[in-house]
């Protein structure tokens, strides 16, 4: 028999039990659209993270004090390693291919200004943060390369904190207190949004040395450099391992790459969407419950049949084939509703939820399809075999 022949017979075998095949193509649909919709979710949270991560560059190495375990976890803690201070920040600038160095100190203070009075971010930073981190000054200029020991009162706030003190005035020039001391504002930073809950557009920045000296700090609490496009991360990292090591004698401080940082976190997520999906496949399971329940109905139902055929000189595997080609055109057009629900309802909650990022894996689309056939398949093998396995007099003789 022709497979044109098998899935002309299977098909006119579903429309012949047009409410029992909707309810199977149904249950099959409503765990396929599970899982694009679930997968859709998590991989557009995915892919919002990395992009989070990835806007503040990605040839980035940050420097805490205290080294990380052997099995992982936080930094030891500081009493048990050398503080990083602004010599060790200004020995890895004078490192080949490191471009760009900050040491940053942050702490919550209070900022006022024309009257007004605002608790928030401070950070301490170096004259480089700005191109460090790919941020950038939208009016005036970010901290001047002062030497740390003669380090001006300059500070250059965050959009959101400028509006909050001086709301659509010129800031650029005013003052604003900050603990026990007067700075002048020379810049205001392009809008950055939120990371990890850090508002970056509600932050003011100051020097490395006066926010040391804010926060009452003897060391810094990381250092952040960027390196030359198209050099290894790992030469890098080894430079600023020796350097620090000749200078605290010890290693006594964790490196950690934006290369490793997106790299694990890459992995976490993917594992996450493949999680949410493997939920959502709960439900593809129930549907190939319901195939092999029909499909059982349908082998007693159309004993008749199944004999008339063998009468007929069908062959055993053809009576198998006709009823797994049944199974696998249920499943495959039930996953093809699926898949177009499951696309459509993700379309539509990124449509009316734009906060909400939603985006489909297409390859997961195309595994998802497979999957339907599949459980279609195995669904399908016991009801065939006992069609196969019938007795052409026995069948004949069924009512």
């Amino acid at each position: 028999m022709r497979w044109a022949d098998f899935l002309q017979l299977a098909l006119r075998s579903i429309t012949a039990h047009r409410m029992r095949s909707a309810l199977t193509l149904g249950g099959i649909a409503v765990g396929i659209a599970a899982v694009i919709l679930l997968t859709s979710i998590g991989e557009g949270l995915h892919r919002f993270v990395l992009q989070e991560f990835g806007q503040f560059g990605t040839n980035v190495i940050e420097i805490t004090p205290g080294r990380q375990g052997p099995r992982g976890g936080p930094p030891g803690l500081p009493s048990t390693a050398r503080e990083l201070t602004l010599d060790d920040a200004a020995a890895l600038a004078r490192l080949p291919h490191v471009r760009h160095v900050t040491g940053n100190v942050s702490g919550n203070a209070e900022v006022r200004a024309n009257g007004r009075v605002r608790r928030t971010m401070v950070l301490g930073v170096g004259a480089h943060m700005h191109e460090v981190y790919a941020m950038r000054v939208r009016v005036g200029q970010f901290l001047p390369p002062d030497d740390s020991d003669s380090a001006r009162a300059f500070v250059v706030l965050g959009p959101k904190l400028k509006r909050e003190l001086f709301d659509a005035g010129n800031a650029l020039g005013e003052r604003v207190q900050i603990g026990d001391e007067r700075y002048r504002v020379i810049g205001i930073m392009e809008e950055k949004g939120q990371f990890l809950g850090i508002d970056l557009d509600d932050t003011a920045f100051i020097p490395s040395a006066r926010g040391l000296a804010l926060f009452n700090r003897d060391g810094l609490m990381e250092i952040g450099l960027d390196y030359e496009e198209q050099v290894p991360a790992v030469r890098v990292v080894e430079q600023v391992k020796r350097t620090l090591i000749a200078r605290h004698g010890r290693e006594d401080f964790t490196i950690r790459t934006q290369e490793d940082m997106l790299a694990t976190l890459s992995n976490i997520l993917g594992i996450l969407t493949a999680a949410v999906g493997a939920l959502g496949g709960i439900s593809l399971l129930v549907g190939g419950v319901g195939i092999v329940t029909i499909m059982t109905i349908a082998v007693s139902e159309r004993t008749n049949e199944i004999g008339l055929l063998v009468a007929l000189g069908a062959r055993r595997r053809t009576i198998l084939a006709l009823f797994l080609g049944e199974a696998v055109v249920l499943a495959a057009l039930g996953g093809l509703l699926g898949l177009l629900a499951g696309a459509g309802l993700a379309q539509l909650i990124g449509a009316l939820l734009p906060a909400m990022p939603v985006a489909t894996p297409w390859h997961f689309v195309l595994v998802a399809e497979l999957l339907a056939v599949v459980i279609g398949l195995a669904a399908g093998v016991l009801p065939a075999r006992r069609a196969a396995g019938l007795n052409a007099v026995d069948a004949l003789r069924a009512e």
